[in-house]
């Protein structure tokens, strides 16, 4: 795995896939690392050149000191880019992955094709709940919030049906940096990006988890509304749509990005 250098911070980074043709950048999760993509990877790599990386304080990826904000994910993600001598991908980005996608979007959509914003929002009106959490971490370390965490991830259905699975995405929570975690935290707990959607001029997917209490499916209809021409579809998940209905978010990945 490549190590691609960003403003002094050392970015790890995957590429798996086939060896030309249309390449697919994903971007994770707050909490996950490239790890979270499994499900896909699979029927992704018969289609694309995937890339996947460990955003900026989360797994082996640096973690360099605070603030962060998303023009910073934004720009290391178009470091990797031209590290890798890529001009034009694909993306689909989750949750905090999403986010970086609006900024990316707008600010430089000659980059990209399509992109996909799954399970995310654009805005969040009151910072109380990042200052709770970042308060509780910083206490207790991200043991102390994981099961409220997973609890927001996954379903009580699926969490009962997949013991393992809902083990291994407690695990990698666990496992993320304290301070990566926290200054991931300290990014959004100000976001507001309504004013970049009407500039993303990409085909763009909306995804939503019908039971997501995150990023409902009203943050994800706001963002539908207000990038032209945009499509969204609706999975019966909570936030973590890509492991908890891992074939339909496949299927509408791949249908998305191979339509004429």
């Amino acid at each position: 795995m490549p190590m691609i250098d960003a403003d002094g911070c050392q970015l790890n980074v995957a590429i798996e896939g086939r060896d030309s043709g249309p390449t697919l950048m994903l971007s994770n999760s707050l909490g996950c690392t490239m790890a979270m993509w499994q499900p896909q990877m699979d029927a992704l790599t018969k289609q694309f050149r995937v890339i996947r990386y460990d955003r900026r304080g989360h797994g082996k990826s640096g973690v360099p000191a605070g603030p962060y904000s998303m023009e910073r994910f934004g720009r290391d993600v178009l470091a990797i880019l031209d590290g890798l001598n890529i001009q034009k991908t694909h993306w689909c980005g989750l949750s905090m992955g999403g986010m970086v996608g609006q900024w990316l979007g707008a600010n430089a959509p000659d980059r990209f094709d399509r992109m996909i914003l799954s399970n995310t929002s654009c805005y969040y009106p009151d910072p109380t709940n990042w200052d709770n959490r970042i308060k509780a971490v910083k206490e207790g370390g991200l043991a102390s919030v994981a099961d409220a965490v997973i609890g927001g991830w996954l379903t009580a259905d699926f969490r009962e049906r997949e013991p393992q699975v809902t083990a291994q995405m407690k695990e990698m929570l666990i496992a993320s940096p304290q301070q990566g975690y926290i200054a991931c935290c300290e990014a959004l707990r100000t976001l507001d990006q309504r004013d970049l959607l009407p500039r993303v001029s990409r085909p763009t997917l909306v995804i939503a988890g019908r039971q997501d209490q995150a990023t409902p499916v009203a943050a994800g209809e706001y963002i539908r509304a207000h990038i032209p021409g945009a499509s969204m579809t609706i999975l019966d998940a909570a936030h973590i749509s890509n492991v908890e209905q891992s074939h339909a978010f496949t299927d509408a990945v791949i249908g998305f990005l191979t339509q004429r």
